[in-house]
């Protein structure tokens, strides 16, 4: 793809975000050593620590000033096959922050190690563990919000649907950032020369193929695996979509806010000109990262306003 494609503000930081070689076992298993120890950041006003919960534990974010009883259930990204909650410090954190909620991040284990469905159950272990302690952490039950990036926006998406069909309680919202939610994408060989920046076609590829343990885009996948597979997305909460324009993940994006439109579901979709996949957290300090988080947290603010018991 050619860089003239990519915002300007965003040209400079590309070459830090790029994620090739994670079909090598050792490129994997040096990524995850360094995310193993990584400090995390800092954000002003926020008290950030890690805790016991759900089956791999859960990064809790909790701002000085609580001004709801809110709160966001995040789901970190690493196409399904590496991350961890510490590198979303400074998003979870000011979503905390500026928003006066408590935010939790989920981990949870990665493929080709750990495939399908050992990801969704831990993100799954992890809302359970957020309702069950929700009125010690000062939280409404009913005004969680289920939110991710990338990888963990597709599990998001996934965790929403399992959510649906299990009944009890249910996520207010869903909040899916450049959402990795449709292994179809993967089996497109048309896509492969584009080379789309930050995340490809073949990085897609062998990411859906390790959780999947299928080739991408076989005929038939298990429930909740890939959430743009689902027949039938009637009766899931309120949907918050942000896709860059000249990402991977942009043409099924829209896809799936059309079709949640057309079951009666609301969606704000949000397109970013110019952006390619993850800039929201590779670029955090970018004008266009700042307003496109901004927009979220509006959003997020509107919904769990609504969400409010009467």
């Amino acid at each position: 793809m050619e860089l003239d494609r990519v915002a300007p503000e965003l040209r400079g930081r590309l070459r830090m975000a790029s994620a090739g070689g994670l079909d090598r076992p050792w490129r994997r298993r040096l990524i995850r050593t360094l995310l193993a120890v990584l400090p995390g950041s800092r954000v002003q006003g926020v008290s950030i620590r890690r805790l016991p919960g759900g089956d791999r534990g859960v990064r809790l974010y909790r701002p000085a000033v609580v001004r709801a009883n809110g709160a966001l259930l995040w789901i970190h990204g690493g196409g399904l096959v590496i991350g961890r909650a510490v590198q979303n410090d400074r998003l979870c954190g000011e979503m905390a922050r500026e928003l006066g909620i408590v935010v939790v991040s989920a981990e949870y284990r990665k493929a080709p190690e750990d495939p399908f469905p050992a990801a969704l159950d831990d993100c799954h272990a992890a809302w359970a563990w957020l309702q069950r302690e929700a009125a010690g952490l000062g939280v409404e039950a009913s005004r969680v919000v289920i939110g991710g990036e990338s990888a963990g926006g597709g599990l998001a998406a996934a965790l929403v649907q399992r959510l649906h069909d299990e009944g009890g309680g249910q996520p207010a919202a869903q909040l899916l950032f450049c959402p990795m939610l449709d292994d179809r994408t993967a089996a497109r060989r048309d896509l492969d020369p584009i080379d789309h920046f930050v995340w490809n076609n073949r990085l897609n590829r062998f990411g859906w193929a390790a959780y999947l343990e299928l080739e991408p885009g076989s005929p038939v996948v298990p429930p909740y695996a890939v959430p743009a597979r689902r027949d039938d997305l009637a009766g899931l909460p309120p949907a918050w979509i942000g896709v860059g324009d000249i990402e991977l993940f942009h043409g099924e994006g829209l896809a799936y806010a059309e079709r949640l439109r057309a079951a009666g579901v609301a969606v704000e979709l949000d397109v970013v000109p110019g952006a390619p996949h993850g800039f929201e957290v590779w670029a955090p300090d970018t004008g266009i990262a700042r307003q496109h988080t901004a927009r979220a947290r509006a959003w997020l603010v509107r919904v769990l306003d609504a969400a409010a018991p009467a």
